[in-house]
């Protein structure tokens, strides 16, 4: 049964155009909103591109410093040499090319908030001056000796670990404990259900509004592919692949080989992601598949542990009406012989057909190891 969202939250997103209704998403929300009227430090996490961005606009939005200034800065988009001067100021010939006085963020929006994304870039010595900050409210202009005072709320966002950041000496401990007074953890992508349809038909409905294209609308098949995809870039990511389908596909209902044609398969981090090829698109199919099937033998397993743990005839009887749902005719078939093993049997005689039966490169393209390989094929009965 979906959990009904209350009113408050449903305006909010409303008014930041927030997709989605996941739990977590929800959670997130409602953090954001019972923090905003009470001044204190907050430490948004969650991997990049998730929407960190959203939660210091609701916190302001929504708190006692709405009506004064709100600025954003990216700490890993500003050089290492500068970064001090723009976040707290410089004073005329502080630095060759200081030839007037400047004014930094810090000042600039003093009784407002300052999100500082990407927080765990920040240099180990500015990091001691925003400490300084947020404990005292003061701070020094670079080539100044002059203490001047800010009231200041700071909202802070990473996609690092940075209690591993502390352990490795690359992020101070009392600075982490000073921002995370209240921590929002915002969910990755692939853990939030049908928000990624629902974002998927948003980004294709503002795709064809601002460029006048004819939407694209997507085939069940195709909705299904991407609820299984990781979506590593997350809701970022997700926007870039519709923006590519809206574009190439304008006005055509996009079908599940055009999604895998252009999810990338492989990503290299160091450099640009690489579309797929209809090779790849095969293997990211079959993938899908074999984790789908793995996943509902897992479930499958537990539900019958639980029962033999349980040793209660009422339980039991309910453990065979879940596998006369498995079987074809809803009666009471052979659980050795149900769809879901044969599906699995068909999936791995296929890979192992492509391979000429090298069995290591089956267990490779399906993502298992050998000797799982192996056991799965003796219990489907494979030669």
């Amino acid at each position: 049964m979906k959990t009904e969202i209350p009113e408050e939250i449903l305006r909010v997103k409303q008014r930041l155009s927030i997709i989605g209704d996941s739990p977590a998403l929800i959670e997130a929300i409602k953090r954001a909103v019972t923090v905003a009227p009470i001044d204190l430090s907050v430490l948004v996490t969650g991997p990049s591109g998730a929407g960190k961005e959203f939660f210091p606009k609701i916190i302001h939005q929504y708190g006692a410093r709405k009506h004064k200034k709100y600025i954003a800065v990216n700490c890993g988009a500003i050089p290492e040499g500068t970064i001090d001067s723009e976040l707290f100021g410089h004073e005329k010939g502080s630095f060759t090319g200081a030839v007037s006085a400047r004014k930094g963020y810090f000042e600039e929006a003093d009784g407002g908030t300052i999100f500082l994304d990407e927080v765990a870039e920040l240099p180990l010595t500015t990091q001691a001056r925003l400490l300084r900050v947020l404990e005292t409210g003061e701070f020094l202009k670079v080539g100044s000796s002059t203490v001047q005072t800010t009231d200041i709320r700071v909202v802070a966002a990473t996609n690092v670990d940075l209690l591993r950041a502390v352990a490795e000496g690359r992020f101070r401990e009392d600075l982490y404990y000073r921002l995370s007074t209240v921590v929002i953890n915002v969910p990755p992508l692939n853990v939030r259900g049908d928000d990624i349809v629902l974002l998927a038909r948003k980004f294709a409905a503002d795709f064809a509004e601002k460029y006048m294209t004819k939407p694209i609308s997507f085939s069940d098949e195709a909705k299904r592919a991407m609820m299984l995809y990781n979506w590593p870039g997350n809701v970022r990511q997700l926007k870039n692949i519709i923006d590519q389908l809206a574009l190439f596909d304008a006005g055509s209902e996009i079908s599940r080989r055009q999604l895998l044609d252009i999810l990338p398969l492989k990503h290299d981090p160091q450099s640009t992601p690489m579309l797929a090829s209809s090779d790849d698109s095969a293997a990211l199919e079959r993938k899908m598949i074999f984790q789908m099937l793995f996943s509902l033998r897992d479930e499958i397993e537990s539900l019958k542990k639980i029962v033999n743990d349980k040793g209660d005839d009422k339980h039991a009887g309910s453990f065979t009406d879940v596998r006369a749902l498995m079987a074809p005719d809803h009666s009471n078939a052979d659980f050795s012989d149900n769809p879901l093993d044969r599906s699995e049997k068909k999936v791995i005689e296929e890979t192992l057909a492509r391979h000429d039966g090298n069995k290591k490169l089956a267990a490779e393209e399906l993502q298992i190891s050998v000797r799982t390989l192996y056991r799965k094929m003796q219990e489907l009965g494979i030669s």
